[in-house]
């Protein structure tokens, strides 16, 4: 019997034309969830105290990583234009993050899709659910479940997504918008650990965690929650 990994290695190999990820487990080299989570983390501390330290030597790395990625972690975040991961992760380079963006970081069919190509064949050990604070989409979610507003074009099926959460939340204390950029986040992230059959068969394994976070506009701090 074929189990879950396997075929979608199947699928991949057509996919990429790259095979199957035995060259997966080497992807992400020696490194474990938690110390791929570390890396972000110190990464965030460097772009908060000393952002002129942060340019990444692009140069010299793009003739390496050219042939393959190697990834160590996975970023799904929102669409924004002032975040840029691999600026505030401390700049790091070509083939280190394996980036998923769209508006207001919703895991739809796309997404997960990536995310599970990143986890099953390129071999990420992380990802990260990254939410912001003043997030447009995360604010028109909110605008329909306090007003009922009618959004326009392809916006109003987008935010569709977010607004159970912020039905759940409204009127509890605190930011309405912010306290949904969390909580939006988090259900995002458990989304990923548990419905993607791959992902939670490698979370199930220990050989990946799903996190998610907060990024702060205003002093680039990326703030850790789950």
């Amino acid at each position: 019997m074929m189990t879950v990994a396997g075929a979608a290695g199947m699928g991949l190999a057509l996919f990429g034309g790259l095979g199957r990820p035995a060259a997966a487990a080497e992807a992400a080299k020696g490194l474990s969830p938690d110390e791929a989570l570390a890396r972000l983390k110190a990464g965030n501390a460097k772009f908060v105290s000393a952002p002129q330290l942060c340019a990444a030597d692009i140069g010299s790395t793009r003739a390496t990583v050219a042939k393959g990625q190697k990834p160590w972690a996975t970023v799904l975040t929102c669409a924004d234009s002032r975040l840029s991961p691999e600026l505030l992760f401390g700049g790091v380079n070509l083939g280190e993050l394996f980036v998923c963006r769209n508006a207001g970081n919703i895991a739809d069919t796309a997404v997960m899709g990536s995310i599970e190509y990143g986890v099953e064949h390129l071999g990420s050990p992380l990802i990260l659910v990254l939410g912001h604070e003043r997030c447009g989409a995360i604010s028109a979610a909110c605008e329909v479940a306090e007003k009922g507003t009618k959004l326009p074009g392809s916006i109003g099926p987008m935010v569709e997504a977010m607004v159970p959460a912020a039905r759940d939340l409204l009127g509890k204390p605190g930011d309405f918008v912010d306290n949904v950029v969390k909580e939006s986040a988090r259900r995002t992230a458990q989304k990923i650990a548990t419905e993607s059959p791959i992902v939670s068969e490698f979370v199930h394994e220990g050989k990946v965690k799903v996190v998610y976070g907060r990024y702060d506009l205003d002093t680039g701090t990326v703030e850790f929650l789950g």
